[in-house]
């Protein structure tokens, strides 16, 4: 164990479950159901009451591991897929048609899980841009965090952290907050030439500004550095006046090497439970790591079952 690694195991916010409880089972594509793993978080996601699944993979391998947990499958569809491609394949072609209400990725690789979902003649596009976001919650906090983009858009436009931040407010909306507030993070709260990504914070609020009767409730502010971000006191002492500024609700980071690190750093110093979700498509894309314990899986079926929710 590192010196500075969490020792307290991550936890499914119950608050996340209660909100998706009762609202049906969501038809579930298990993208690479041939592992005890993938299963167990099918599983579990099962007798939550919050997915129907429908097994894509190997058919043997599938039924191996289902035996291996004593898991009675059944009664589930199976659709046989023999190979990474043709496994990712499968799954997009039952998200795109409609066929399943979400899909979740099992044991297989994420680039090759994503490559046909994102496929912008048969897979799960649609007008809205296609983003990532992390539900970040701490062992007994009541309070939650949207992290966005970590995974998905790797250097975004001024544009492109406009949609982000679009679907993000959508989904706090669909979590109860009624009006969210929204932090564009960097490393400074002053504009610089030397750091571009300041100036484009302030762009990005000024595209919100010029379409304010068109967009959701929100409160937007930036550029922020992280420690104004969380932190009032730390804002108050810089003469920050900012009703986002110690309070953020949702952090847009600039790249996606600062949201990977940040996500990371919560939860393997801090025991965060991270629940992942792509947004912006036909159907939300519940998009997990192979090293992501049980409580991640659950939390992002919980949150991929709360953002299926009308406006």
């Amino acid at each position: 164990m590192g010196i500075f690694l969490s020792q307290q195991k991550p936890i499914c916010p119950p608050a996340l479950l209660e909100k998706a409880s009762g609202r049906g089972r969501a038809i579930t594509a298990i993208v690479g159901a041939g592992h005890v793993l993938a299963l167990e978080s099918a599983r579990q996601a099962f007798e939550h009451g919050l997915i129907e699944p429908v097994l894509v993979g190997e058919r043997q391998a599938i039924e191996e591991s289902a035996a291996a947990i004593r898991w009675d499958i059944s009664s589930f569809r199976l659709e046989e897929a023999v190979g990474e491609e043709s496994v990712a394949a499968a799954g997009a072609a039952l998200a795109a048609s409609g066929e399943v209400q979400m899909v979740m990725k099992g044991h297989i690789h994420s680039d090759t899980f994503m490559r046909p979902l994102l496929d912008k003649h048969n897979g799960v596009r649609t007008a809205a841009r296609l983003s990532h976001v992390f539900h970040m919650s701490l062992p007994g906090e009541q309070k939650s965090l949207l992290l966005t983009d970590c995974a998905l858009n790797v250097a975004p436009t001024v544009m492109t952290r406009g949609a982000i931040v679009e679907n993000a407010a959508i989904l706090a909306h669909r979590l109860g907050t009624e009006r969210p507030r929204v932090a564009l993070l960097a490393a400074s709260e002053s504009v610089s030439a030397a750091m571009p990504i300041t100036g484009e914070c302030k762009e990005i609020i000024e595209h919100f500004k010029q379409r304010s009767e068109h967009q959701l409730p929100m409160e937007i502010d930036g550029p922020l550095a992280f420690d104004n971000v969380v932190s009032e006191e730390s804002a108050q002492l810089k003469g920050i006046s900012s009703p986002v500024a110690g309070h953020a609700d949702i952090i847009v980071v600039p790249t996606i090497e600062t949201g990977n690190a940040l996500f990371k750093m919560m939860v393997y110093f801090m025991g965060a439970c991270a629940a992942g979700l792509v947004l912006g498509g036909k159907v939300p894309i519940l998009l997990t790591s192979r090293a992501d314990p049980a409580a991640a899986r659950l939390a992002s079926a919980a949150l991929g079952v709360i953002s299926r929710e009308s406006r």
